[in-house]
């Protein structure tokens, strides 16, 4: 049974619609940006765990950020560092177990994330799942979440949402529009960052 809690928020959601396909971030660390510094500041995380986490990224995703940390903590630490240090997740690919991985994301929670598939924006993310929680909650989720931009419509909004992404390369996303493929994205933005970086930008984005 479905139960709605929030159905002014979900109106004001639908009126009041936000552009940005990133979650709005409140705190959470992406593993990818954070400086070691900032990797060490999280309980759990030693200089050991920071340096070797450092030399594994890009993590693609919270799956294989997942994988990483569980064989340098024990489940309660993965826990708690799961909540200040996070991947992103596709609310339309990623998989159940990854939804899972979202901090206090339980079955029923998840069910209800992969309800409402493809999502089109994340406005309609909050509409919807403001309909089960209130307003706090899911701008607390939506820091762990992310709808691909489409590379040829995409505002420079919702570019700049992309985590690490600054004016320089919004220029270079919007200079070879219309993209025909994903392999021109590939070989138009590797001239300015390497292959791993260009596959951790390509994660948020699609020609859908």
């Amino acid at each position: 049974m479905k139960t709605f809690v929030t159905s002014g928020f979900a109106i004001l959601c639908a009126i009041h619609l936000a552009h940005a396909e990133v979650g709005k971030n409140q705190g959470v660390l992406d593993p990818n940006l954070a400086s070691e510094k900032e990797l060490q500041a999280i309980p759990h995380l030693n200089a050991t765990i920071a340096t070797a986490l450092m030399t594994q990224r890009p993590f693609l995703n919270e799956t294989a950020l997942n994988t990483f940390l569980s064989k340098q903590l024990e489940a309660k630490p993965l826990e708690e560092v799961r909540a200040k240090l996070f991947v992103p997740i596709n609310l339309n690919t990623a998989s159940r177990e990854e939804i899972l991985l979202v901090p206090g994301v339980g079955a029923k929670m998840a069910h209800e994330f992969e309800e409402y598939r493809p999502y089109k924006n994340l406005a309609q993310f909050r509409q919807e799942i403001g309909k089960y929680v209130d307003a706090k909650e899911v701008a607390r989720l939506e820091q762990y979440v992310f709808v691909p931009i489409n590379l040829n419509t995409a505002s420079d909004e919702d570019i700049l949402s992309i985590p690490g992404l600054g004016k320089r390369m919004l220029h270079e996303f919007k200079e070879y529009r219309p993209y025909k493929n994903i392999e021109q994205f590939r070989r138009e933005i590797g001239k300015y960052v390497d292959a791993k970086e260009v596959a951790r930008l390509e994660s948020y984005v699609t020609l859908e």
